[in-house]
């Protein structure tokens, strides 16, 4: 049985030159668990967003074809109406929140149509999304990911028949990452929910998603069984979407003749289980010391700081931190949602003062400095780019901060940034209007525009397909000879292993752990204490032997012949 049935469907925005979505006709099943893949522009969310009636009946445009959704032509029924047969949560999942208490806004969708049962059927909610016991918490008082399930519990509450989640895991920590998709797996298999979520994440695809449906150009080439989908892996490099690190591991494998072409590609850990074997010679990529000897450019002591709260207890979030940074370190600050890292990064740009204890730059106490004297020390760029641009261009954006303390040449400067980042065909383009990866590098070059000695980066790759992470992995690269000290709040654990030399582990407001990635990754208290999900390739690699520290498909491949590589055991 059939639950979304589509007959050329074909979408044009306004004012567009050419369709966003072209002359699509395609099915899906009741209970599938179905993931839409493909890159930016390609019209994933624009298709998503036809199931649910907002395309056409609130987002105008030219609209052919036809859309039934649960039976439903979505031309014909209100929105109102189609809600409770298609639940939405979009990637900006904070906007679907708007009411200050968790049963209170869980429940408000009910309410709003009336139903006599609404609390009722908002605690049902809350229960199907793991949020039991929540329910008079205010909603400031929830993590990321409960924000995240809290969205989901508000949508489920009418118990829609379809649920779509637009990137569910973008912003989210390993942990509650995992969290989101054990309770959308439930819902799909035990309440019978049909579940579409457009990701980018392939190895949760690979755990979870029963289908994958490949966008492209406004097209839908293909819709698969996932582990066929995931193997086909030339097809989804070309649209820039990267299969689970194991399969490609083996695809380069079997392209250089180490693994029959007869076998199949692995898509999950327990599959490579089966293909892989390890070299008795390998030698293990070592990861770089700590750097113990440099000058000492930021230092906490004996750090507190709590934030007021509405009920209860004021939130301590450090209590009694002591950290040294040095100069020319390269660190990823890691830990779950509300561990701290904002928070940390806050204080040392001077953005929020600590409650007790004190914060040195260059030897010299943070409280002492006007905000204006910070910058030449330290700049912090947002997890949100928009937020870095304040001026109508990039150009403007970038030459801001030099302008207005009168610094000679900026100009200049501001010439060899634009050159610097690739943007000096977009120099007269309004930053909000960029593309993610464009909007990233841009304020990255706002961020160092005054040369500062230690730059601060929150989230840098949050919200970016694969292919726009790389570019920025790249980008971050080149900061080396740039400025002396990053420090880099994340949850990208590909990020963490490929770029940083020290990773900092925050737990509760304590620093846990403080080393490599040898001594992070390798640390099996460190990961169940944290909920850290390690890159796939280095878990394969465990899985195989447990000295096996490999990080990136070069580290994974090196550590193998074409001895043994040719059956499965």
């Amino acid at each position: 049985m059939n639950v979304i049935e589509i007959e050329r469907l074909t979408y044009s925005y306004p004012g567009a030159d050419y369709p966003t979505l072209k002359n699509i006709t395609v099915q899906i099943e009741k209970g599938d668990f179905l993931a839409i893949v493909g890159n930016n522009g390609c019209g994933k969310s624009t298709f998503c967003k036809t199931l649910n009636g907002l395309i056409p009946q609130f987002i105008s445009g030219d609209f052919s074809g036809s859309v039934k959704a649960c039976g439903l032509d979505t031309k014909e029924n209100d929105v109102g109406v189609l809600a409770q047969k298609v639940g939405y949560v979009y990637q900006d999942f904070e906007n679907q929140i708007v009411r200050p208490t968790v049963l209170d806004d869980a429940s408000y969708a009910c309410l709003n149509y009336a139903m006599a049962d609404y609390k009722e059927r908002g605690m049902q909610a809350l229960k199907k999304c793991g949020l039991t016991g929540k329910e008079n918490d205010y909603i400031w008082q929830l993590s990321g990911g409960q924000t995240h399930l809290l969205a989901l519990a508000g949508a489920v509450s009418l118990e829609p028949e379809v649920l779509i989640l637009d990137e569910p895991i973008a912003q989210l920590d390993p942990m509650h990452a995992d969290r989101i998709y054990g309770v959308l797996k439930e819902l799909n298999e035990k309440y019978g929910k049909t579940i579409i979520v457009i990701e980018h994440h392939t190895e949760y695809i690979a755990d979870f998603c029963k289908h994958v449906m490949l966008m492209k150009d406004g097209e839908i080439q293909w819709t698969l069984p996932t582990d066929e989908a995931l193997r086909r892996v030339d097809e989804l490099q070309e649209c820039n979407i990267f299969p689970p690190q194991v399969t490609i591991a083996a695809h380069r494998m079997q392209k250089n003749g180490m693994m029959s072409s007869d076998i199949k590609l692995p898509t999950t850990i327990e599959d490579g289980k089966k293909v892989f074997f390890k070299k008795s010679d390998a030698e293990n990529i070592a990861a770089k010391p700590l750097n113990t000897d440099g000058q000492t450019v930021a230092k906490f002591e004996h750090v507190s700081v709590s934030y007021r709260s509405v009920k209860g207890e004021p939130h301590t979030v450090f209590d009694d931190l002591n950290l040294d940074i040095r100069k020319g370190d390269k660190i990823a600050l890691i830990g779950s949602n509300g561990a701290g890292k904002s928070t940390l990064m806050k204080m040392l740009v001077g953005l929020l003062k600590p409650t007790s204890g004190d914060i040195y730059m260059n030897s010299k106490n943070v409280r002492t400095f006007k905000p204006e004297e910070m910058a030449k020390y330290i700049s912090m760029v947002y997890q949100n780019p928009e937020d870095m641009f304040i001026k109508d261009s990039i150009g403007a954006d970038i030459s801001y901060s030099m302008q207005v303390r009168n610094i000679e040449e900026s100009e200049k400067r501001t010439q060899e940034l634009l050159e610097r980042f690739r943007l000096t065909e977009l120099k007269d383009r309004d930053g909000r209007l960029l593309s993610g990866g464009q909007m990233r590098r841009a304020s990255l070059a706002i961020g160092i525009a005054l040369n500062p000695g230690i730059l601060l980066l929150d989230e840098p790759t949050a919200n970016l397909d694969i292919a726009t992470r790389k570019e920025i992995m790249r980008t971050l690269d080149d900061l080396k000879s740039v400025t002396e000290t990053v420090i880099i709040a994340t949850h990208d654990m590909q990020l963490v292993c490929e770029w940083a030399d020290r990773i900092i582990v925050l737990c509760e407001g304590q620093v846990v752990y403080d080393g490599n990635r040898d001594d992070v990754f390798s640390n099996q208290a460190i990961i169940d204490k944290v909920g850290i999900r390690p890159p796939e390739i280095f878990s394969m690699g465990r899985a195989i032997s447990p000295e096996m520290l490999c990080y990136t498909i070069d580290d994974f491949l090196r550590c193998f012949d074409g001895e043994g590589l040719t059956k499965c055991v």
